[in-house]
């Protein structure tokens, strides 16, 4: 059985070009200052309730809005990058909003709407297959031999890590830039997810 009881999950800050607006899965954009900014308030939510933002283990996606927030969070640790949690590929739909899509690909656009997360975005990486490199990553993480992690990644990331935790489904509009979560263990199998006060 894994040693970690305590996993807080960050999802990155604003980016450069406007991750709250626009779909940047694979491309690699730089963290803003709000983002900044976000990434420093999840610090304080953290140390509001945890006394600290001391863990064992910060782990994060390679890509730089992430990685960055995870250092602004916890700056005197060493940030692990783990492949697995890079965010989806969103194909042809890279960088565009949710208008642009719907004005360009009017189509593929509504059999989204009907599809939900079960849709595979139009040249970009399959669903079941993004959902398997975020559970092998997660493995990758359990066997660390540590109690707490900060898990600093991406909105597909920390849903999935939670989901698959605790069993509980987010909303599709959460979890926000900049916002934490808390999966903790409550028995040997069960894991209990709190969102933690801004």
């Amino acid at each position: 059985m894994s040693s970690i009881e305590r996993i807080v999950l960050v999802r990155h800050g604003e980016t450069v070009g406007q991750s709250s607006i626009r779909y940047y899965g694979a491309t690699d954009v730089a963290l803003s200052g709000l983002g900044a900014d976000q990434a420093a308030a999840a610090a304080s939510a953290i140390a509001r309730v945890s006394g600290s933002v001391a863990f064992d283990c910060v782990v994060a996606s390679p890509l730089q809005r992430a990685w960055r927030s995870a250092t602004i969070i916890a700056p005197q640790s060493r940030v692990r990058l783990e492949a697995g949690f890079r965010e989806i590929d969103f194909g042809h739909w890279e960088g565009l909003t949710r208008e642009e899509i719907e004005a360009r690909d009017p189509e593929a656009y509504a059999q989204w709407q009907r599809e939900g997360i079960e849709f595979d975005f139009p040249g970009g990486e399959r669903r079941n297959d993004f959902r398997a490199r975020v559970v092998e990553g997660l493995e990758r993480v359990m066997t660390l031999p540590v109690r707490s992690v900060l898990l600093v990644a991406h909105k597909g990331i920390v849903r999935t890590v939670a989901e698959r935790l605790s069993g509980e489904t987010l909303g599709s509009e959460h979890p926000e830039l900049g916002a934490v979560y808390e999966v903790a263990r409550q028995g040997a199998a069960d894991w209990k997810l709190d969102r933690l006060p801004d």
